[in-house]
């Protein structure tokens, strides 16, 4: 059957696919008929992958000028940053021409948190402190970056801003994302290449926001109040962990913090999954961390509704032997929907429900469960679990007021440059 000549095609194609910029899934259906017969004299069809080439130097060269004659330019990186692996590139440019870096949730780590040029991450609708670094850059740097990952209204609002985009592809068409010009190609090589045309920086023009925000995280750094909150528990996971280790963050409010206050220091050691944002993604996502790096120490921090959503991959990771932490933020409500519904209505409807005892839970698999009675036991559990050297269920009470609190100080914000 002429049906069954074309499957090595189809087959390398989907990978082929797949893999390309931007990558994802491909489907493939085969009709049992076809799926059932053998092929003959066919082998996998050779692996043929094009490299992207390099920007054209005049692009280079206007980007160059754009940015040389900027006053306060600022580099807004994407996840393509980290896709491409030109991380180095990055922090290279920065780092040289002494321009501030934001990054989207999921380009976490492309240049490290405690990087002097970090100003951390953006992506929340609201006014935060690196809305002030956007309203105040007159070039915005935008280097892999996808516009689904942070719209453009939400950060470019001043019409004279001057938009540089340095992509593997050209922009999307949006109407608050006009490009002053447009540098497609290699990533590094751009990054590199524009680079060498300009002369080396001096200082961070937002080193005052660098300052505030990094007092911001260490504000609750010896809370004691219980439930703990949000702050605290990511300030001591951050002390449990590596620069190398790996966090996966579900979907709910935590996400939220976690996207806001985590430190990364590295690039694919904070995943985040944002876009269609499913929940439920934790444990299995923990699992496949684990699976791709067993060396790392892999910690997936989740709410109690996306815990129970996929919690039966706890079998399937104590089958393989792999080991990871599971950090519950427990609230008994589905939190980032109960914070919506404060921010718009004053109330919330709808959201409560019932756990069940997530330590007991936790045994009756074979996996080791933990339960936080104090703030300053915190720390020494994560640790614990951490060396377990098995699936670790920690239960966490969160004290999920301090949404409000955050969205009410937004609000209130005051510019420190």
């Amino acid at each position: 059957m002429r049906e069954s000549l074309i499957i090595p095609e189809v087959v390398r194609k989907a990978f082929k696919v797949a893999k390309a910029e931007k990558p994802g899934c491909s489907f493939m259906d085969f009709p049992e008929n076809i799926a059932g017969l053998d092929i003959e004299g066919k082998q996998p069809l050779k692996v043929q992958e094009a490299r992207t080439p390099r920007p054209p130097e005049e692009k280079v060269v206007q980007a160059a000028n754009v940015i040389a004659n900027a006053a306060r330019p600022l580099v807004l990186a994407g996840n393509g940053v980290i896709r491409s692996r030109a991380t180095d590139a990055l922090r290279e440019l920065t780092s040289r021409l002494g321009i501030p870096v934001a990054t989207t949730f999921m380009a976490k780590g492309s240049v490290s948190c405690s990087h002097p040029m970090s100003l951390g991450t953006v992506g929340l609708s609201a006014n935060d402190y690196i809305s002030c670094g956007f309203n105040r850059a007159d070039v915005v740097i935008c280097v892999g970056y996808d516009l689904v990952e942070y719209q453009p209204h939400l950060w470019h609002r001043n019409p004279e801003q001057k938009i540089v985009h340095l992509d593997s592809l050209p922009a999307e068409v949006d109407e608050h994302y006009i490009l002053e010009v447009g540098v497609v190609g290699d990533i590094a090589c751009g990054l590199r290449d524009i680079a060498a045309r300009l002369s080396p920086g001096e200082g961070n023009w937002a080193d005052n926001l660098r300052h505030t925000i990094d007092i911001e995280n260490r504000e609750y750094a010896e809370d004691n109040g219980y439930p703990v909150k949000p702050q605290k528990i990511l300030w001591d996971l951050r002390r449990a962990l590596a620069p190398d280790d790996i966090l996966i963050s579900d979907v709910g409010a935590h996400k939220m913090w976690i996207a806001r206050m985590w430190q990364a220091e590295a690039p694919n050691t904070c995943i985040i999954s944002n876009g269609f944002a499913a929940m439920g993604i934790g444990v299995p996502g923990a699992l496949a961390a684990k699976l791709a790096f067993p060396e790392r120490r892999v910690v997936t921090v989740t709410g109690d509704a996306g815990f129970l959503m996929n919690s039966q991959e706890i079998e399937t990771a104590l089958r393989l032997d792999l080991a990871f932490v599971i950090l519950i933020w427990t609230d008994s409500k589905y939190g980032l929907i109960k914070w919506h519904q404060d921010k718009r209505f004053g109330r919330d409807s709808h959201i409560d429900f019932t756990n069940p005892d997530f330590v007991r839970y936790a045994e009756s698999f074979g996996a080791r469960g933990y339960r936080i009675e104090s703030a300053d036991g915190l720390l020494p559990t994560l640790q614990e679990a951490l060396s377990c050297g098995t699936v670790a269920v920690v239960d966490c009470p969160v004290d999920y007021a301090e949404n409000m609190k955050l969205t009410e100080k937004l609000g209130a914000l005051v510019c420190p440059i």
